[in-house]
């Protein structure tokens, strides 16, 4: 089969590699109809996640076809459509038993990061049967995709444990996928202004788009400034950072109001500063995390009632043998006007 590899800092590689096989008995083999590239892959390229080792394949987002199932597994046979959860969960160990399945003793995040991912013809789910979820009849799969990672991601890391309330204001620093998906999540709360802080125009606009009340460019405006005028001084309930640099983590620190929340969403590679002489005394919750997708059952029926529609963030398509040029393309967002690429087996 082929895979996209990675093979050290800035090095990538489309090559044949075996295709997985059935290693323990939950496992199950799924060949992949469809994927995607998350930012979370881009810090692996840039050296960011030191666990990645040359050789890897990358990618833990996508929906594919059951192709073989070890012999403990109940829920799924060959042929079944499934969606394939970025977090593996044995389902039995403490903290599966509390839902926080991204720090299961045999699972957690771990595809495209500990053993091969999904940007491949095949992968093999440890813990099958509570790590993928059956595709409804008629479920948009495209849409499914950014249910694997993203969409969980927003809802749990960033407005979960940010805490949002009907008529918070809210700032998203960050108007890629997961702040985007942050945006849509949130309206589930009700909140009352939604601030999408970004430094790409088009970004912005598609966030309004989205449902975003106000948005700010980072640049041509001065955010803190402006947050504050926006704000009658006070700045806002929760600000949620969604990039992953000290740049936008500092933000969210200027920005908070007394009582308010920060949730770090992004990625981060390098240290931040806290500043915590200033912090103290405005009794400020500051969270962060990786996602657990406890949520994507929620997920799966709103979208189903159609009250959410992540396929919206899809803007690139491309053949899954065409993985380097779509890499190129999600790179380079800005330029490309890239939110989400799907990759079609």
């Amino acid at each position: 089969m082929k895979a996209l590899v990675y093979n050290g800092p800035g090095q990538k590689s489309w090559v044949e590699k075996e295709k997985p096989e059935i290693e323990k008995p939950t496992d199950v083999i799924v060949r992949i109809t469809k994927t995607t590239i998350c930012g979370t892959d881009l810090h692996i390229l840039k050296g960011d996640v030191p666990a990645v080792t040359p050789g890897r394949t990358l990618g833990h987002e996508g929906v594919g076809i059951v192709e073989a199932v070890g012999d403990a597994v109940a829920n799924f046979k060959p042929g079944d459509p499934v969606l394939i959860s970025c977090v593996t969960s044995c389902g039995k160990c403490a903290n599966c038993k509390r839902q926080l399945y991204a720090h299961c003793s045999d699972g957690g995040w771990i595809l495209g990061h500990l053993i091969d991912g999904t940007q491949a013809e095949y992968v093999r789910i440890p813990h099958g049967d509570n790590s993928l979820y059956p595709i409804p009849e008629g479920a948009d799969e495209e849409a499914l995709v950014m249910l694997s990672d993203i969409m969980p991601t927003g809802l749990e890391i960033g407005v979960q444990y940010g805490r949002v309330k009907p008529g918070d204001t809210i700032a998203i620093i960050g108007a890629g996928p997961v702040g985007m998906s942050v945006l849509l999540t949130a309206q589930f709360y009700s909140p009352g202004r939604i601030v999408m802080i970004d430094m790409d125009p088009a970004r912005l606009e598609l966030a309004k788009q989205f449902g975003a009340t106000d948005t700010l460019q980072v640049g041509a405006d001065d955010v803190v400034a402006r947050i504050m005028e926006m704000t009658g001084g006070l700045g806002v309930d929760v600000a949620i950072e969604a990039v992953g640099v000290p740049a936008t983590f500092d933000t969210c620190q200027k920005i908070v109001s007394a009582g308010g929340s920060i949730a770090n969403v992004g990625v981060h590679g390098k240290p931040v500063e806290l500043h915590i002489e200033e912090l103290w005394i405005k009794n400020i919750n500051i969270s962060m995390g990786l996602v657990s997708t406890n949520t994507t059952p929620m997920l799966l029926k709103t979208l189903g009632s159609g009250k959410v529609d992540p396929a919206k963030l899809v803007t690139h398509r491309f053949k899954l043998d065409e993985i380097l040029d779509a890499y190129e393309v999600f790179s380079n967002a800005a330029r490309e006007k890239a939110m989400k690429v799907i990759l079609n087996a």
